[in-house]
């Protein structure tokens, strides 16, 4: 919970979690000295205190990180509801606000392709952005893998290529290869592999089958070229 408060310049400021919440089981800290071990938003920048422990540092990064990515969804929502309510004043409560409007306007655009019951808590707001042109039964399925497999925006994009990658490589008549049926847990888990070792799906199964194929025959005495 954030409280605010009043620094010395008069400007207002957001109080995030502080020490004193432990230690003032034994004795109660003034006012001055609570400010001191707390994390304060103004407008210019963070005062951090130097004698902040770890912990705490912790804390206000996952409330800053939790504010930026909520705010995404509510200056979007924002819009949204401006342009719905107010489509002959709604730019003049922009410009009074100091808003950029293209930024609005993708805001805006993500914000109406995932209705408030579809938005996932534990994603960010750039994981929608990244599916917020698919389909909605194809979105569906993209958030519920990045939420299983717990991707960065950066792991979600790379598995979307890879499957479309994947989809739209010819078949030659010469070479023809075979669809091997893949359960959809199985390969997820391939999904995560790749991400972590920082290649494409393809190219990941490619090196891990070619290592396993050149252990095998080299443990052969009398390896066997394959068949034509």
């Amino acid at each position: 919970m954030t409280n605010q408060v009043e620094d010395r310049r008069g400007s207002k400021a957001l109080m995030f979690g502080s020490t004193t919440e432990t230690v003032s089981r034994t004795r109660r800290p003034g006012r001055a000295e609570s400010r001191r071990e707390q994390v304060l938003t103004t407008k210019v920048g963070l005062h951090i205190p130097a004698g902040l422990a770890f912990e705490e540092w912790e804390r206000a990064g996952r409330q800053l990180s939790g504010l930026l990515n909520s705010s995404s969804w509510w200056l979007g929502d924002w819009l949204i509801f401006g342009k719905d309510q107010y489509a002959d004043r709604y730019e003049r409560g922009i410009r009074a606000a100091g808003l950029q409007y293209q930024t609005l306007r993708n805001y805006a655009w993500v914000s109406r392709r995932f209705e408030l019951h579809r938005r996932r808590p534990a994603l960010s707001f750039q994981h929608h952005a990244e599916l917020a042109s698919l389909p909605v039964d194809e979105q569906e399925v993209w958030l519920d893998r990045a939420e299983q497999m717990k991707w960065n925006t950066k792991q979600l994009r790379n598995a979307i290529r890879a499957e479309r990658e994947g989809a739209a490589q010819p078949v030659g008549t010469e070479a023809a290869t075979r669809r091997l049926a893949v359960p959809d847990n199985r390969l997820q888990w391939w999904h995560k592999a790749a991400a972590h070792s920082g290649t494409e799906l393809g190219e990941w199964v490619m090196a891990t089958l070619d290592a396993a194929a050149n252990q095998v025959l080299n443990e052969d005495d009398n390896p066997q070229l394959p068949l034509e």
